[in-house]
């Protein structure tokens, strides 16, 4: 058997993680030794001990994985994660008994009352991406419900976003660009910056009170050339952005864009943007999950399900039963909550399920040929340079969301342009050992870590170095700025 620590530190203390962890091992080998559990099985078994900082997320305190083969035949290779943040000592001992039963092939595991919503799938076409949609297409109708603006359940009651420290400094150096230009004579006639997820636009509004009052101090007139570009899928969003930005508004243009392909939406702006920026958009986009165990690499495949209990309490509270639960959520993420039942009620449904949302994982090993799951412009060898950097035993987000809306916002550069994303990336594959790294639940949306190394690889196929700061206004701050610079 192998045990994996897959954390630096828990938010506990360190005596608490040693009595779990010592109760972990001390369960399994206790089993052994009690004849209850097939000795055969400990050297595939993998135990995985995590700590998920997210409060809310896809995990349950004791997962099983099996691994199966290209064609969906079982393999030996088993793993158990536990998360130690939910493990409940008066508990562990039965559920990890409950877990080797599920991983022995020779013994038939015990029944669950598990709903599932899906078969097994890559986690990019996993329904929760559906759910994801379904929260920014009606956002306004959740926060109504929940009594709470989206951005309040972050992880940071502060945002980082709007730090107006970090807002001047992303002000200073465009001014600096925009000057080196004009004193060259190579300023344009109109200065393009793009906002791509404008969110609340209070990033918006700081950034362009910013610039407006720094071009007035040093007489630049730069202000009156800018054409600010806010971007966002939803409607409603940039409704609420243009609203915030106030008396910029004659400066600012509001674009429904696709993330994915910004580019689609802004052809005629090839070659002319200046400055790109994101905050927190990558990381809810799709993306799938690889795993290397022994030199194999797998693809992590998903099933959504809930529990017996919470489906027992849908159908006392919504009248819904567990047969009719998988065509419900359908139509929930599909044509919306009023689907299932007018006004709050069908919020109030759409809520609690999403809350309720498990995910099961198995691996599936990966032919040499297998491509499906690298990124569009990728291609498998760009995997194996990123393998080749990581730990031997890794299990890695692929970014496709994050790759392809990255490599579909390039070609809008000026030739002086850059991007600048801020959010929580992985900067090299050897942080993947250094905890979990999602996906997470944030109110009814999806955040994971982004693979900035993935990202790297996207940008020198474009002509661009890809480089990482820390994130330096706030000390405990898990974000990292991403910024680009042409390739001489």
């Amino acid at each position: 058997m192998i045990l994996h620590f897959n954390h630096v530190s828990g938010g506990t203390s360190s005596k608490s993680l040693g009595d779990l962890t010592g109760l972990v091992v001390g369960s399994i080998v206790s089993l052994v030794e009690q004849g209850a559990v097939d000795a055969r099985l400990l050297p595939s078994l993998r135990v995985h001990l995590d700590w998920v900082h997210y409060k809310h997320n896809f995990r349950d305190s004791v997962t099983v994985r099996r691994a199966t083969n290209s064609d969906g035949r079982p393999l030996a290779l088993a793993e158990i994660a536990i998360d130690l943040r939910q493990a409940d000592p008066a508990l562990m001992a039965q559920e990890i008994a409950s877990a080797l039963q599920a991983v022995d092939p020779e013994l038939e595991s015990a029944p669950d009352d598990r709903v599932r919503l899906e078969d097994f799938t890559p986690l990019r076409q996993s329904i929760i991406w559906r759910f994801n949609h379904l929260f920014w297409e009606r956002l306004e109708a959740w926060e109504a419900s929940a009594g709470h603006r989206f951005e309040v359940t972050a992880p940071s009651v502060q945002s980082d976003a709007n730090h107006p420290q970090a807002v001047a400094d992303a002000v200073a150096d465009f001014w600096t660009l925009l000057r080196d230009l004009d004193t060259r004579g190579q300023l344009p006639a109109e200065v393009f910056a793009l906002e791509i997820g404008s969110g609340s636009g209070a990033r918006a509004a700081a950034w362009l009170d910013r610039f407006k009052a720094l071009d007035e101090t040093c007489a630049t007139g730069y202000y009156a050339r800018l054409r600010f570009l806010l971007s966002d899928r939803s409607e409603a969003t940039l409704e609420r952005a243009l609203a915030a930005v106030g008396a910029h508004a004659p400066v600012v243009s509001v674009l429904p864009v696709d993330a994915l392909n910004p580019f689609k939406a802004l052809s005629f702006l090839r070659f002319k943007i200046m400055y790109v920026h994101l905050t927190n958009v990558y990381d809810n986009l799709a993306f799938d999950e690889l795993v290397r165990r022994d030199g194999r690499l797998y693809l992590v495949e998903s099933r959504a399900y809930i529990s017996g209990a919470v489906a027992d309490g849908l159908l006392a509270e919504f009248g819904v039963t567990r047969a009719q639960l998988p065509d419900m959520a359908k139509r929930l993420y599909e044509l919306g909550p009023d689907a299932v039942a007018p006004g709050e009620r069908g919020i109030a449904f759409w809520r609690c399920l999403w809350g309720a949302l498990r995910l099961e994982e198995r691996l599936r090993a990966l032919d040499d040929v297998d491509e499906a799951h690298v990124p569009p412009g990728l291609s498998r060898s760009h995997l194996d340079d990123l393998l080749a950097a990581a730990p031997e035993d890794v299990r890695f987000h692929v970014s496709r969301g994050a790759a392809e809306s990255f490599a579909n916002t390039l070609p809008l550069l000026h030739p002086r342009g850059y991007l600048q994303a801020q959010d929580i990336f992985v900067a090299s594959m050897d942080q993947y050992r250094q905890g979990f790294k999602g996906p997470g639940k944030l109110d009814g949306s999806i955040v994971t870590w982004v693979n900035g190394a993935l990202l790297r690889a996207v940008g020198a196929r474009a002509g661009y170095d890809v480089h990482f700061a820390p994130f330096r206004y706030r000390p405990e701050s898990k974000a990292t700025i991403l910024y680009t610079t042409p390739r001489p």
